[in-house]
């Protein structure tokens, strides 16, 4: 995937609309695309090595908006889709896309684990009133075609992860209860530091689940004793065993994810 390409793209399809970038800043080039279509307030987001492994990305991306217009109406502090055009989704040269408000934030700042984890109750008390449709089994279903992705592309020694993965299924319904919508991604690096506070951020791995999984993305290690850290500063609400689980669903995702950077 061209970066230059993804980001004229989105110039492009900006313009179309009416909004004009003569200086677009690359913000982040990773999973996605991140630019900041300057000197519009405008941030598109790009799909990148996400679009490889998700064949519905252009829904991902979908309910990123829905949710954060959502949020937004009931007065949570979130990046919103763009006012300034149509925020998407959008296809164009190949590439899929959307539009959101630029929020001027320190990118070099960071709440800590346990910061985020503090915040987190009244994200997922909102997230409660959201009834849009949502997977639900969101981790498993790109840890599957994460392992797809790989094997199409002839990467060796596949089989302990498979079998891993198989080990975690015949759990899962053990450990799914108590289900909401999730941020799906809840790391320290999906706030956003402004000169008004925290302001959530990425939305597009939001799925139906356990709150223990977006525990587990902040609990920072493995085992008992991070997990049981993790419920203890966010409250409680979750049981440790079952953040020890996703813990170890996170891990899985996360190597998977590490392969598909390395090899894409």
């Amino acid at each position: 995937m061209s970066t230059s390409g993804a980001v004229q793209a989105a110039v492009s399809s900006a313009a179309s609309h009416g909004v004009v970038s003569v200086d677009p800043v690359v913000l982040q080039d990773g999973s996605n695309v991140i630019v900041h279509l300057r000197p519009a307030p405008v941030v598109a987001r790009i799909a990148a090595r996400t679009a490889l492994v998700r064949p519905t990305v252009r829904d991902h991306f979908a309910r990123d908006l829905s949710i954060s217009a959502f949020l937004a109406s009931r007065g949570v502090p979130v990046v919103t889709p763009s006012d300034e055009l149509p925020p998407g989704p959008h296809t164009r040269d190949g590439f899929v896309f959307t539009f959101s408000t630029y929020v001027p934030h320190d990118p070099s700042a960071e709440l800590t684990r346990p910061e985020v984890l503090k915040l987190l109750p009244e994200l997922h008390a909102e997230l409660r009133h959201y009834d849009g449709a949502l997977p639900t089994r969101g981790p498993i279903d790109d840890v599957d075609n994460t392992l797809t992705y790989l094997d199409g592309l002839g990467v060796p020694d596949l089989d302990q992860f498979r079998s891993r993965r198989a080990e975690l299924l015949s759990e899962w319904d053990a450990h799914y209860n108590d289900v909401q919508p999730l941020h799906g991604d809840s790391h320290y690096g999906n706030l956003l530091m402004t000169p008004a506070g925290p302001v959530w951020n990425d939305f597009e791995d939001t799925w139906r689940g356990p709150i223990g999984w977006d525990l587990a993305c902040l609990a920072g290690a493995r085992g008992k004793e991070a997990a049981q850290r993790a419920v203890d500063v966010y409250g409680g609400g979750a049981a440790t065993s079952d953040v020890e689980f996703q813990l170890e669903v996170r891990i899985l995702f996360g190597t998977l994810w590490g392969l598909l950077m390395e090899n894409s």
